[in-house]
């Protein structure tokens, strides 16, 4: 039999309730059984051929099929579906009910309880979600300090939102949880900040009562030439700070790294370059290493 006479074009891609699809007649409850297709919930279903354990949108899909009225994806999985990328591999969809809601306990589904207005959640490709102000008012209150500072800058340099609005919920929401550490963060997140790990190494700087370095700047030789755009700076000083991700062993940019590094220090800059081992395990030693190269470069005539 031919796969458009097996499988109708309306179950083909999406996860599907089985009990309505049986309803409407395109499948039958003996067919569900078989090895066509995959169970995901209970009366959840996809086509084998569109399942992918690691795919959180079709987590996100399935689970919104399961929602009560009120309910919406939050948190990281709200993120997600607004084009942030913070989740670790195989989490569960991440879902805000009413103080009365329930929905059936399952490992792919992380539920918490709390108030959620009606402008506070959108239809987003047909799944319900918070939106991107209130996405970052839960990611920032309830998530480790640097992670939360990871996740709103990402929102924000996406421009899903801008920091005076996130004051502004902040501010009409007092007294929520976590509250006090989002109000902290609100003066701290940085729209320019193009990864985790930047951000990370940012407020790790922040935290020693180091300077605040300026995001992405622009260099340029003596002559006005522009050399090239560094992660973290403190011009003052022509101190650049560079965090070193996997996607900078790659030959070709190996390469553009060298050639630039050298400009960088024809034209006077000290650069220094971390990794996610430096910020994450040796912060000791990054700190260390920025005081010293800021005291030396005050001293120098």
């Amino acid at each position: 039999m031919s796969r458009a006479a097996s499988v109708p074009n309306q179950l083909s891609f999406l996860p599907f309730s089985g009990s309505r699809a049986v309803a409407a007649g395109l499948i039958s409850r003996r067919m569900l059984t078989g090895p066509a297709w995959c169970r995901l919930l209970p009366d959840v279903y996809v086509h084998a051929a569109a399942f992918d354990p690691d795919d959180h949108r079709m987590w996100c899909d399935a689970v919104a099929l399961k929602l009560p009225a009120g309910a919406a994806v939050c948190g990281l999985s709200a993120a997600y579906l607004w084009g942030v990328d913070l989740l670790p591999r195989r989490s569960p969809v991440h879902v805000v009910l009413p103080r009365t809601g329930r929905i059936r306990r399952h490992p792919r589904i992380a539920v918490t309880n709390s108030t959620l207005a009606v402008d506070d959640a959108v239809l987003l490709n047909a799944v319900p979600v918070t939106t991107e102000v209130r996405t970052a008012f839960d990611l920032g209150r309830t998530l480790p300090r640097s992670d939360a500072v990871a996740a709103v800058d990402a929102l924000l340099h996406r421009r899903l939102l801008r920091t005076e609005a996130l004051a502004r919920y902040l501010d009409s929401h007092p007294r929520w949880p976590g509250g006090r550490q989002l109000r902290e963060l609100v003066g701290l997140v940085e729209p320019l900040a193009e990864s985790p790990m930047e951000s990370r190494l940012r407020l790790l700087l922040h935290d020693a009562g180091l300077p605040r370095p300026v995001p992405q700047h622009k260099v340029a030789d003596p002559q006005g030439r522009f050399i090239g755009r560094v992660d973290l700076a403190y011009p003052q000083w022509r101190i650049a700070l560079e965090y070193e991700g996997d996607h900078h062993r790659g030959r070709a940019t190996f390469r553009r790294d060298v050639h630039r590094y050298n400009a960088l220090r024809a034209a006077g800059w000290l650069v220094l370059r971390f990794t996610a081992d430096h910020v994450l395990r040796r912060s000791g030693q990054v700190v260390q290493d920025v005081r010293q190269a800021i005291d030396e470069r005050r001293t120098q005539p």
